[in-house]
Order: structure tokens, then C-alpha cells, then sequence
């Protein structure tokens, strides 16, 4: 486990809903990824590189709603700034998308 935070700590966190709504291939990539662009309602569209590639493809991934925070700073991935952070649960070396159980608003806030 990490080291404890208090509730202004993960306050400072934002994590928002937002659907995926293009992928595209990452090549360029370090480690075997794909290229988001997810709709996040009122805050806008957000890329994201996303090393995901052993457990989804780029069909399954369209349109789901993922869970993600927005208030990192952009972050340049080869020729690619990625500008969120798509949350997942990592199992050895794969990554399993969280994804809200309900339909629910882009940009919702998750707490």
C-alpha cells in the first residue's frame, strides 16, 4: 500500500465519466497502446494514451464510458501529448478499464 493521504489529498483529485469516442493505434508508443479521445461533457474533449491494448481493441472501446482524472498536467508520450489519465486495475502486467455500472452524464464527478 502507499502512503496514507488525508481527504484534502484526494480532494485535489479530479476524476470525471467520459466516453471514449475515437481510438486509434500508438505505434510510436513505448509499450503497446492506443490513442484516446474521450468526451468529457462540459469539460471537453481529453486525449489519452492508454497502454490497453492486451485486453481491449479498438471496437470494444468505442463509446464505452471510462473513468479517468482530468487536472494532471499534459504529458508528451512520443508525438502524442496525452491530457488525462484513464484509471484502470492492473493485474500483472494488464490493465482492466473501470467503467461506471450505470449510465451516466459525461464529466460527472466521481467521489
Amino acid at each position: 500500500m502507499s502512503s496514507t493521504i488525508n481527504y484534502d489529498d484526494f480532494s485535489k483529485v479530479d476524476i470525471r465519466i467520459g466516453t471514449i469516442v475515437e481510438v486509434e493505434d500508438f505505434p510510436q508508443a513505448r509499450n503497446p497502446a492506443f490513442k484516446l479521445n474521450i468526451d468529457f461533457g462540459d469539460l471537453g474533449y481529453r486525449k489519452s494514451s492508454a497502454q490497453i491494448t492486451t485486453l481491449y481493441s479498438k471496437e470494444e472501446l468505442l463509446n464505452k464510458k471510462v473513468v479517468a482524472v482530468v487536472n494532471f498536467p499534459a504529458k508528451q508520450i512520443a508525438n502524442f501529448k496525452s491530457e488525462c489519465l484513464v484509471l484502470g486495475a492492473v493485474d500483472g502486467e494488464d490493465v482492466m478499464l473501470l467503467f461506471p455500472a450505470e449510465e451516466v452524464k459525461n464529466g460527472s464527478i466521481v467521489s
